[in-house]
């Protein structure tokens, strides 16, 4: 049987000083990748989405919708590589596979502009703090989507 490639991660968690966790990573590593690589694009949503609705004053809707994009294409790649090992073969297979996470995203998208918009624009809450409650919403909606649709292993 052929061993499979270790990442980055692995070759980390297999230094000396984190063999003590390396049972539970290697248990638990989809999981664990997805809470690393999710809490990364939660920051990256929520600072772009800072940065263009607060810092820039553009409409919380627009500037979810422009955090959205950023934090897509980072998620795509993370996923992709390390969180769900969704290696394709061939150009057109990596495509459809980008094209079913785009479109996980935007159904999730769509959840999060109702939150936005019912709980800013009709509501007048706070934005950050509204931001962050979807996001929170919507990482697990991604989550099960990426799982059971875009990287399920067949």
């Amino acid at each position: 049987m052929e061993e499979q490639k270790k990442d980055i991660f692995d070759k980390l968690v297999h230094l000396w000083i984190f063999r003590w966790f390396e049972p539970f990573y290697l248990k638990h590593k989809e999981v664990l990748m997805y809470l690393f690589f999710g809490g990364c694009t939660f920051f990256i949503s929520v600072l772009s989405y800072s940065f263009f609705n607060v810092s820039l004053g553009i409409n919380e809707l627009l500037a979810n919708i422009i955090s959205w994009v950023i934090a897509v294409f980072f998620a795509f790649f993370t996923n992709r590589v390390w969180v769900f090992d969704g290696k394709t073969s061939g150009t057109e297979a990596f495509f459809a596979q980008m094209m079913s996470f785009i479109c996980g995203r935007l159904l999730t998208l769509l959840v999060e502009e109702i939150i936005l918009y019912v709980f800013i624009t009709r509501m007048g809450l706070n934005s950050i703090v509204m931001k962050v409650i979807a996001q929170i919403i919507v990482i697990a909606l991604n989550y099960i989507l990426s799982k059971l649709w875009i990287f399920k292993t067949k």
